[in-house]
This record gives structure tokens, sequence and C-alpha cells, in this order.
């Protein structure tokens, strides 16, 4: 009975109100969680870099912003995102990536989708390799853009400590080696990275960081998962579980290629886990590839998890206590989006086989383009990897914010 007593005492005596007071506050008015902005505002041919095509010609690229309509703040999160199209096609205008801006700019971002160098010659495995090269040096042009504008015009407010890039399939690609392809060591000789202009490139605007505060995969991969290392920024990944074209786990693209093994959003939430990356996977399950752009539904799937991984990071240094529990990388905070077979004709396909983490598997491998297909599960143990991707990031610092 005196324990009860003691209890109620407790209770009573303002302990849960000092214990509620650990948890910090939402002062935003659900600002970068719901759509507190009508209407977007949208900037269309900003110019961002200049850069050097296949053919060795000048091209000039261009991105389309989108801003909060009545926005005062003086400065906010940008999201840079890269439209889908393998390197040969696709523009900026592209409808998944006008959908996906205009909901963030709702939220109070600012969102930018951009140009980048298309085209590939030869038609193989070192063509596409310095395609994808080329195209993330452009992610990082327009990082770098604006972060110049951040400390100088500042014409779109933006925080140059809260810059997150993105994108679709190729685009995701890019992303994904803005984010973690940071060492020129680790770009296979064979692509000639010095010839194409480093990690950095060209494009502008030397000097400033173009590093991402976080990185958006929706159905892309990386050639290899050791790129991703301890310290390197959280990843937020989308991808169908029946992906034919960029496979959801360890597996092969390009298979007239020949095909090169790549490690797509499962495999590589394995090495982000095992090696203490934060990160989150929307598994669109029995999806194929960017199943968004042809089935609205899965747009949805797409921006809210993308919503949900991005409001914790707005805070300083650690995740904050917003969402902090979307980016524990335990297996429970792996959300499913499951729609109904029939909406993308999958009746009766076969369950994939369980993705396992195997520790050897990411132990780094000679650079050699004469690699056999391989299938895409299970897991084998060593890792053979010559896809041609792009660079990474300088490192840059993260300033406190300001809402």
């Amino acid at each position: 009975m005196r324990f009860y007593f003691l209890l109620i005492l407790l209770l009573s005596s303002g302990w849960p109100a000092a214990l509620r007071a650990q948890v910090a506050p939402d002062t935003t008015h659900g600002r970068y969680h719901r759509p507190v902005f009508r209407q977007v505002t949208v900037r269309r041919n900003v110019e961002f870099a200049q850069a050097t095509t296949l053919l060795g010609m000048s091209q000039t690229l261009y991105m389309d912003v989108y801003e909060p309509t009545g926005d005062t703040v003086r400065r906010r999160p940008l999201v840079v995102l890269a439209h889908e199209g393998g390197f040969l096609t696709g523009t900026r205008d592209d409808a998944v990536m006008t959908a996906l801006c205009n909901r963030l700019a709702r939220l109070g971002y600012v969102a930018a989708t951009i140009d980048y160098r298309l085209y590939f010659f030869p038609f193989d495995t070192v063509g596409i390799g310095r395609a994808a090269i080329r195209a993330t040096q452009d992610m990082r042009a327009a990082v770098r853009f604006f972060r110049h504008d951040a400390a100088t015009a500042k014409k779109f407010r933006v925080h140059p400590g809260y810059v997150f890039v993105g994108g679709s399939s190729a685009g995701g690609f890019m992303a994904l080696q803005a984010g973690y392809l940071n060492k020129a060591a680790e770009v296979p000789a064979y692509l000639d990275l010095k010839a194409l202009g480093g990690l950095e490139g060209s494009g502008g605007h030397a000097g400033y960081s173009s590093r991402p505060r976080g990185v958006i995969n929706l159905c892309g991969a990386l050639a290899r998962a050791t790129w991703l290392e301890a310290g390197d920024v959280p990843l937020c990944s989308v991808h169908g579980t029946r992906d034919g074209l960029v496979p959801y786990g360890r597996g092969t693209v390009g298979s007239a290629l020949p095909p090169q093994l790549v490690y797509g959003s499962g495999a590589l939430r394995l090495r982000a886990n095992a090696v203490g990356v934060p990160n989150v996977l929307r598994r669109l399950r029995g999806a194929g590839h960017v199943p968004y752009s042809f089935e609205p539904t899965y747009i949805d799937s797409a921006f809210f998890a993308m919503r949900d991984f991005l409001r914790p990071l707005l805070g300083v240094g650690a995740p904050g206590p917003l969402l902090a529990a979307a980016l524990n990388p335990r297996r429970a905070a792996q959300v499913t989006a499951l729609l109904l077979p029939r909406r993308i004709e999958l009746q009766g396909l076969p369950t994939p086989a369980e993705i396992t983490w195997r520790p050897d598997l990411l132990k780094s491998t000679p650079d050699s383009t004469q690699r056999p297909a391989e299938p895409a599960l299970p897991l084998p143990a060593a890792d053979a990897a010559p896809n041609p991707t792009p660079p990474a990031p300088p490192q840059g610092s993260t300033p406190k914010s300001e809402r």
C-alpha cells in the first residue's frame, strides 16, 4: 500500500513534467511534415554549370527550382533531385521529379530538379561508367552552385549545411555516388578519372563543398557497397523487391554490355547497418523498376519515405527527436509498402529469397571489365565489381540550422 502511495505522490509532483521536458517540442507548426504552403513558385531554366560533353563541346546545364510561395524563412533546407533514363534519356521536367519537388516545396523545402550530361560511347561498361561519372559531377556542381549562392547573393535562401541529394534510377546512382564515392582511388582505373576531370569535375564554383547532408536513393545502386563507410551521411532508399533492371539486392545490370555487378537498396541497407550509417529502406513489395512512374500510389510511398527521413536530420548534430525512430538501423525500422499484386500484374510470382549479411561479401577486388554474369541472389562471398560509377563530395561543415 505504501508503494502505491509513493507512486501517486511522484506522479502528482511534477516528475512527468520533467520527463516531458526532455522531448523537444515541435515549434515549426508542422513545417517540413505537412503541406503548410498552398502554392509553389517555380524558377525555371536556372543556369548552374558549364560542362564538356562526350563530343568535347560545351553544354550549359539548367535546373528548375521549386520554392514555397510566400515563405519568409531566411535559410531553408534544399533537396537536389535527378531524373531517371539510364544516362541516355530523360529531362528535368520529368513527371516524377516535378511531383516530388512540388510536394517538398509545399512542406517548406527548396527543391531543384537538374539537367545532367547524357549519352555515352562506346555502348559498353566503360562508356556507361564514364557517363555516370560525368552525371555525378553535374550533381555535385549543382550542390556547389547553391552553397556559393548561400555565401554570396542568397537568392535562393538555402542553408548550406542542409543540402540533400536524391534521384530515381540513373539519378539514384548519381545521388549514391555523390554521397559515398569520395576517393579517387575507388574509381576503376580503366575509367580514366583524371581525363574526366576528377571527382568534382569542372562545373564551376570550385572551393565550395559538394558533400550532401543525406542521400535519397529511388531504385538506384552502387557498384561497390564498400564505398559506404562508417561516418558517412544517412541514407534513405525506396526500391521494388521485384526490380528487373536495377536489382533490389546484389545482382547485375546491363545484360548486353556485358552485365556488371551492383548493390541495390537491400544490400546497401545491410552494409549501412554493418558500418553504423543511419538509414531507412522503404520496400515496395512485389514492385518492379521505378513503379512510381506509372502507378500514382507509389509516388505517395516514395514521398512519405523521403519526408519522414529528412525531417529529423534538420536538427543540429545527431538526429533530433521528431522522427528519430525512422533512422533506427534495427530491422523494425524497415518500412514496407504493400500494394495488391493486381496493380502491377505480378500475380503468382514467387517471393524473393531473403538477403543475408555476409561480412566477407564487401572485400575489395581488383578492377576488371571481364566479369561473368552472376545471379542477383543469394549473396556470394566475394565482391567482384567493376560497375562504372561517379565520385563523391568533399567534407563540408554543418552549421546550426535556422528556421
